[in-house]
C-alpha cells in the first residue's frame, strides 16, 4: 500500500465502532514511520493480540508496538490525561519502549473531570449508550471554544480562569440534571498541575512534524475514531499537515452477519487480510 508515489494511508471508522481499525493499523505500521491518530477519545480502545501479550490502547495509536515507530496524537483528538499515563505506564511495565516515540499536540483538547461528571449523570448520554467518559461534553466546549488544551497547563493563571469558568458550567447542569454531584475548580487545577509535569514534555507542534515527515518521504497512518469528524477528509483538521496523494483505507462497521469484526459480508473472513484486500481495491 505505501509506494514511491504514495506514502499516507488514511483509516477511517465508517460507523458505530468495532470495525477492526486497531488491528488495520496494526498491520499498516510494519511498513510506517509516523502513525497519527488525528480525532476521537479515550474509547473502547484497540484490542492488539501478540500472542503472549495483549494490550488495549484506548488513546495511543497501536503503532506504538512496533519498534522504530514514532506516533502522534493530534490536535483532533480530545485527550484524556489520566488514562493516557496508565496507558504508557502499562506498555512500559510489558517491555514496550514509548520514550522519545510519542508526541501529543499541544493544541490537544482535554477531557476534564467534569466532562465525565457531565457525561455520567446525562439522561441523554444514557439514553445514547455513551460510554460515559466525557468525550462528547469535551468536543462540546472545544467547538464553543471554551476547552482547555494542552498548552494551557503552561499558565496556572489561565488554567485556574478556563477550568473555573467550566466548573461553573458544569455545575449547573448538574442542577439542572437533578444530580447531587458537583466539580470542584481546585481539585481539578491541582491534578492537572500534577499531570502537566509529564504531559508537556510530550507537547509538541504536531502538525509541523507530521508536516516535515511528510516531506521527507516518511510512510504514514492515520488512523480515526468516532465522536467528531471521522472522514478522511479531517485530518488536516485533526494533525495539521495536507496530504497531496492518499490511499483512503475505510473500515466498515461490524454487524449481525459477521461475528469477527470489520466486514459487514456473510463471508466470516478476518479483518486483517479481507481489509487490505479492500482498501487496496481503493486508490483515488
Amino acid at each position: 500500500m505505501f509506494s514511491l508515489s504514495n506514502r499516507t494511508v488514511v483509516v477511517v471508522g465508517a460507523q458505530w465502532g468495532d470495525e477492526g481499525k486497531g488491528k488495520l493499523v496494526d498491520v499498516l505500521a510494519e511498513r510506517a514511520d509516523w502513525v497519527v491518530r488525528y480525532q476521537g477519545g479515550a474509547n473502547a480502545g484497540h484490542t492488539v493480540d501478540l500472542g503472549k501479550h495483549s494490550f488495549v490502547l484506548h488513546q495511543i495509536p497501536s503503532g506504538i508496538l512496533h519498534q522504530g515507530v514514532r506516533c502522534a496524537i493530534g490536535n483532533g483528538v480530545v485527550l484524556d490525561p489520566d488514562t493516557l499515563f496508565t496507558e504508557i505506564d502499562g506498555l512500559v511495565a510489558d517491555g514496550i519502549d514509548v520514550e522519545g516515540r510519542l508526541y501529543v499536540s499541544d493544541r490537544a483538547h482535554l477531557v476534564l473531570p467534569y466532562h465525565k461528571l457531565i457525561d455520567s449523570e446525562s439522561s441523554h448520554s444514557q439514553s445514547l449508550g455513551t460510554t460515559g467518559r466525557g468525550i462528547g461534553p469535551a468536543y462540546e466546549d472545544k467547538i464553543a471554544r471554551r476547552g482547555v488544551r494542552v498548552l494551557d497547563l503552561r499558565s496556572r493563571d489561565r488554567l485556574l480562569d478556563l477550568v473555573g469558568q467550566g466548573v461553573e458550567r458544569a455545575n449547573a447542569q448538574l442542577a439542572v440534571f437533578g444530580s447531587s454531584k458537583r466539580a470542584d475548580t481546585n481539585e481539578t487545577v491541582d491534578r492537572l498541575s500534577e499531570l502537566a509535569e509529564r504531559l508537556l514534555p510530550l507537547a509538541e507542534d504536531v502538525g509541523l512534524m507530521i508536516y516535515r515527515a511528510m516531506k521527507s518521504g516518511a510512510p504514514n497512518s492515520f488512523p480515526s475514531e468516532r465522536t467528531c469528524s471521522a472522514i478522511a477528509s479531517s485530518i488536516s483538521v485533526g494533525s495539521g499537515p495536507v496530504p497531496t496523494r492518499v490511499v483512503y483505507a475505510f473500515t466498515t462497521p461490524s454487524t449481525a452477519s459477521i461475528d469477527v469484526g470489520g466486514i459487514p459480508t456473510p463471508v466470516a473472513a478476518p479483518p486483517d487480510v479481507v481489509l487490505l484486500e479492500v482498501t487496496n481495491g481503493y486508490v483515488p
